[in-house]
């Protein structure tokens, strides 16, 4: 399945809309996004996963990833508009204590 991703650049952060299948075949995709903008540490990182309908561990790594490098700039990393299944995810795997997920699509 092929991934559809948006970006938007702000003075503070970037809007990431992702939509489609986040698996081990479609998270380069994602990745070669996301890692110039971790990179650059100048800005947090919202990624709105609303029309995202699988996850896998490969995403879940790709987030990890993300994450680790933008709190080296003490930058943060938001998760927007998990479903509920996703939002399990993030619980089983104890992420949700460590990054910003949330189910709506602004941040709290």
């Amino acid at each position: 399945m092929k991934l559809n991703i948006e970006t938007e650049r702000h003075d503070t952060h970037y809007n990431v809309k992702v939509a489609g299948e986040l698996d081990v075949y479609t998270v380069p995709e994602l990745e070669e996004v996301l890692v110039p903008m971790r990179q650059e540490g100048t800005h947090d990182i919202y990624v709105n996963l609303e029309n995202v309908s699988y996850l896998d561990s490969t995403g879940l790594g790709l987030f990890v990833g993300t994450l680790k490098a933008l709190n080296q700039h003490d930058k943060e990393l938001y998760i927007l508009g998990v479903s509920d299944r996703i939002s399990r995810l993030f619980d089983i795997t104890g992420l949700k204590d460590l990054m910003h997920v949330n189910e709506g699509t602004e941040v709290e």
